[in-house]
C-alpha cells in the first residue's frame, strides 16, 4: 500500500468520522430539549477541535493520502475498511468539521418539534458526509454515499415548509437514480481489477471504450449531486422546503460531493475518457453559470434566489476541475470551500429572518437595514462575497479559475464572464431592497449573541481567505499537481496512438 501513509497510535480519521454516531446513540437516551440541544452542540464542537490535528500534522510535501487506517474487513471479495485523506479532501473534512456546529446553533429556536430526532438526524449526517471524504475503499464509500439520502430526506420530510413531502421524494429520487450508476461503475472496475480500493484503480490500462463508459456512469452520479443543468431540478425545492440547517448543510456539504467525486474518481481512474469527454463538461458548467445567474435574478424568494445562485457559483467550480490544469483545478477547490462558507452563511441569515418574519419574500424585508444593523452588515458582507468582490474568498478561488480558463480556452472563459456580472446583479438587487428601500421594520429585533456567535466564524473565513489564501493553498498542492500528472500521462498516451490531433 504505497499510496497510504499509516496512522500510528490513535486512529485519529475513525475518530472524527465515528465520534458523532456515538454522539447519536447517546442522543437516544437524553430527556429534555435543553439537554438534546446541548449535547449535540458539545459533540460537534468537539469533532470540530478534534479534527485541528489534521492540518497542524498534514504534510503538504506528498500527494500520497495521510493518516491512513486499513483493517480487512471482508476478505473473500477484497473489501477493506481503508481511510485516508490527501490535500483535495482535507479541507472538505475540516469544512464538515466547521458546519455542524453552526448548523446545531442556528437551529437552537428554528425547530421547535422533535428535537431529540432532529439533532440524531444532523449527527448520523456528519458521520456519512466525513467518511465519504476519507473512504478509501469503494464499498465503504458508497455505503456512506447511500447513507446520507436517508438523514437528509428525513430533514427535508418532516422539518420542511409546506412542500416538503414533494420536494423530500423529488430530492431522493435524483440521488438516489444517480447512486444507482454510481454502483454500475463501481462493479464494473471490481471486475477489471478485482479489488475495490480506489487508489490501486487509478492509473490503469483501461480501453478508452471502458473509460468512456464508465466516466458517463460517474458523470451522471455527480453532476445530479453538484447539480449541474439539466440535473439540477431538485435543487431549489429542496433549499427552499428544508429548514435552516437542512439548506445549509445541501449547499455547503453535499454539493461539494459532486465535484469532490469528479477530482476523485473521473479524472484519475478515466483520464482518456476525461479528455474525450471534457469539452462538453465546460460547454455545461458554462450554461451552468448562465442559466443559474438569470434565474436567480428573476427570483422574489430569498431562498430560491440562494439556491440558484448555486448553480452557478458551482458551474464555475466544475469550470475549473475540467480545464486541468493547476490554476484552474486549485481555483476549483477553493471555490468549493468558498461555496460552503458564503453560501451557508446566506441560508443562516435567511433562516434568522424567517424565525423573525415568517416570510422569505424579499419584498417582505425592505428597509430593514434602518432597525437592524448587525443583521443588515453580516448580509451585506456575506452577499459582496458571493459576488466575489475583491478581498472576499471568492475573489480569489473565482480569480483562479478564470486564470486557469483563460490560459487554456478564451472563447469558454469569455463565454462564463457573464455570470460574474449576474452574480453581482443578484446580490446587489437583494441589497437594494433591504438596505433601501421601504420604510424599515421597527418591530424587529436585531440579532442576539448566539446568532451572532453563529454567523461570526464564517466572516472569519471570508476575509482570511480573501486576504492570505495561501495556508489554504499550500495543503493542495501537491495533490493538484500529481493529479493533473495522472491526467497527462494519458495525453501523452494519446498522442503517442494518434487518437488525439
Amino acid at each position: 500500500m504505497d499510496f497510504l501513509i499509516m496512522n500510528e497510535g490513535f486512529p485519529l480519521l475513525s475518530t472524527i468520522v465515528f465520534l458523532p454516531l456515538a454522539g447519536a446513540l447517546v442522543l437516544l437516551f437524553l430527556p429534555g430539549e435543553n439537554v438534546q440541544r446541548i449535547w449535540a452542540m458539545a459533540v460537534t464542537s468537539v469533532n470540530a477541535l478534534i479534527s485541528l490535528p489534521l492540518y497542524s500534522r498534514f504534510d503538504s510535501t506528498t500527494a500520497k493520502y495521510q493518516f491512513g487506517e486499513h483493517v480487512s474487513w471482508i476478505p473473500s471479495l477484497n473489501i477493506n475498511y481503508t481511510l485516508g485523506i490527501d490535500g483535495i479532501s482535507l479541507l472538505l473534512v475540516l469544512l464538515t468539521t466547521l458546519i455542524l456546529p453552526l448548523c446545531v446553533l442556528g437551529s437552537w429556536t428554528y425547530i421547535k418539534t422533535r428535537i431529540k430526532e432532529f439533532m440524531i438526524c444532523l449527527l448520523i449526517m456528519e458521520t456519512a458526509m466525513l467518511g465519504v471524504f476519507m473512504a478509501l475503499d469503494f464499498v465503504l464509500f458508497y455505503i456512506l454515499w447511500e447513507a446520507m439520502l436517508i438523514p437528509m430526506y428525513l430533514l427535508i420530510g418532516v422539518w420542511g415548509g409546506p412542500r416538503k413531502i414533494y420536494a423530500s421524494i423529488k430530492f431522493f429520487l435524483y440521488t438516489l437514480a444517480g447512486s444507482v450508476m454510481l454502483l454500475v461503475a463501481i462493479i464494473a472496475l471490481y471486475l477489471k481489477n478485482g479489488s475495490f480500493s480506489i487508489p490501486m484503480m487509478m492509473g490503469q490500462d483501461y480501453s478508452s471504450t471502458f473509460q468512456i463508459w464508465v466516466f458517463l456512469a460517474f458523470f451522471l452520479a455527480f453532476a445530479i449531486k453538484v447539480p449541474m443543468f439539466p440535473f439540477h431540478t431538485w435543487l431549489p425545492a429542496a433549499h427552499v422546503e428544508a429548514p435552516t440547517a437542512g439548506s445549509v448543510i445541501l449547499a455547503s456539504i453535499l454539493l461539494k460531493m459532486g465535484t469532490y467525486g469528479f477530482l476523485r474518481f473521473c479524472l484519475p481512474i478515466t483520464p482518456l475518457a476525461t479528455l474525450t469527454l471534457g469539452p462538453y463538461v465546460l460547454w455545461m458548467s458554462v450554461v451552468a453559470i448562465l442559466y443559474g445567474g438569470f434565474t436567480a435574478l428573476a427570483q422574489s424568494d430569498m431562498k430560491k434566489l440562494i439556491a440558484y445562485s448555486s448553480v452557478g457559483h458551482m458551474g464555475f467550480v466544475t469550470l475549473g476541475i475540467f480545464f486541468l490544469n493547476k490554476q484552474g483545478m486549485e481555483g476549483a477547490i477553493l471555490q468549493m470551500i468558498n461555496h460552503g462558507v458564503t453560501t451557508g452563511a446566506l441560508f443562516l441569515c435567511v433562516g434568522m429572518m424567517y424565525e423573525r418574519t415568517h416570510s422569505r419574500e424579499i419584498s417582505d424585508h425592505s428597509g430593514i437595514a434602518q432597525n437592524l444593523p448587525i443583521f443588515v452588515s453580516f448580509l451585506t458582507i456575506f452577499s459582496l462575497s458571493s459576488l466575489a468582490f475583491p478581498a472576499t474568498n471568492s475573489f480569489v478561488g473565482e480569480f483562479l479559475v478564470l486564470a486557469g480558463a483563460f490560459s487554456v480556452n478564451k472563447v469558454i472563459a469569455g463565454a462564463a464572464i457573464p455570470g460574474a456580472i449576474l452574480a453581482a446583479a443578484y446580490m446587489m438587487r437583494l441589497l437594494q431592497h433591504v438596505l433601501f428601500r421601504g420604510p424599515g421594520r421597527p418591530d424587529l429585533a436585531d440579532l442576539n449573541i448566539r446568532e451572532i456567535v453563529t454567523l461570526a466564524p464564517l466572516l472569519v473565513f471570508v476575509f482570511w481567505i480573501g486576504l492570505a489564501p495561501e495556508p489554504f493553498l499550500s495543503v493542495m498542492h501537491t495533490s493538484v499537481e500529481y493529479l493533473i500528472q495522472q491526467v497527462d500521462v494519458a495525453k501523452t498516451a494519446q498522442i503517442a496512438m494518434n487518437i488525439v490531433p
